[in-house]
């Protein structure tokens, strides 16, 4: 199997990491985030942990400081891919929120082996799309994916179904 990194985005809450933990029953899969080592920076100085608005705030722009000062946030997830690249894994899932940051990512990522990205939209009634305070989040759908998964699953067991159906039909044809 042709080894794939799928950058993956969606508002929070739409069901990007339970896609992912669906597919790592499918495929060998490696699932990491962009924002990994500034919620470890974030830990250092008092954050725990939350996801609440304010919280949501502070990491996105925590990241933009850091993407400014050294690209910390790219560097990580690059790194990420060497060593998926020299691992047994046949897919990545890499978590990217910024249109640009994506770009910079996918131009890098594909002279080393297929990438593509993925939307995940939420259509349910206790779903909102409403602002939540920060151009990370609210900014999600200023990138031209490659694919876009709608996810309208009343139960876990039917997304798994929708996810294992979209995975074999368009993303690992």
């Amino acid at each position: 199997m042709e080894k794939t990194v799928i950058v993956i985005n969606g508002r929070g809450g739409c069901g990007k990491d339970t896609i992912c933990d669906i597919c790592s029953g499918l495929y060998s899969v490696v699932n990491v985030s962009s924002i990994t080592p500034i919620k470890e920076i974030a830990a250092a100085a008092g954050w725990n942990g939350e996801k609440d608005p304010k919280s949501r705030k502070m990491l996105a722009d925590l990241k933009e400081l850091f993407t400014e000062y050294n690209d910390l946030p790219t560097r990580y997830v690059l790194s990420e891919l060497d060593k998926f690249l020299l691992g047994g894994s046949d897919i990545m899932f890499v978590h990217i929120r910024e249109a640009s940051e994506i770009e910079k990512f996918v131009k890098a990522s594909s002279l080393k082996c297929r990438t593509v990205t993925l939307l995940v939209k939420r259509i349910t009634d206790d779903y909102s799309d409403k602002e939540l305070g920060n151009a990370s989040d609210d900014n999600v759908y200023d990138y031209d994916y490659d694919y876009t998964f709608v996810n309208k699953a009343s139960s876990v067991e039917k997304l798994s179904e929708d996810v294992k159906k979209f995975f074999r039909t368009k993303i690992m044809k």
